[in-house]
């Protein structure tokens, strides 16, 4: 699910803590399927969600946050200053 909001593009995201390595997996039911090497603990997915979106889309960690989802493995990611094109560009990358 992606869709534009007054704040930015809202998108659902799939989480799959402690993989072996961290990796945008592609679109699995309408969500970002994204394996990341971090354990569900204190936030450590969370955080390490939006510092692998943000190294790998070369985007400021600023402009996503995490919208809701925050101890689920199904999350709304927010991102700012894209247009809907721009991020349909990264996610096909």
């Amino acid at each position: 699910m992606i869709k534009k909001t007054s704040e930015g593009i809202l998108f659902s995201v799939k989480v799959v803590p402690k993989a072996s390595k961290n990796a945008i997996m592609g679109w699995e039911n309408e969500e970002l399927k994204v394996r990341l090497n971090a354990v569900p603990e204190k936030g450590k997915a969370n955080e390490e969600l939006i510092a692998f979106l943000a190294k790998t889309w070369k985007l400021p960690k600023s402009s996503l946050s995490i919208q809701s989802g925050l101890t689920s493995r199904h999350k709304k990611v927010l991102v700012r200053g894209l247009t809907l094109q721009d991020l349909e560009v990264l996610l096909m990358d």
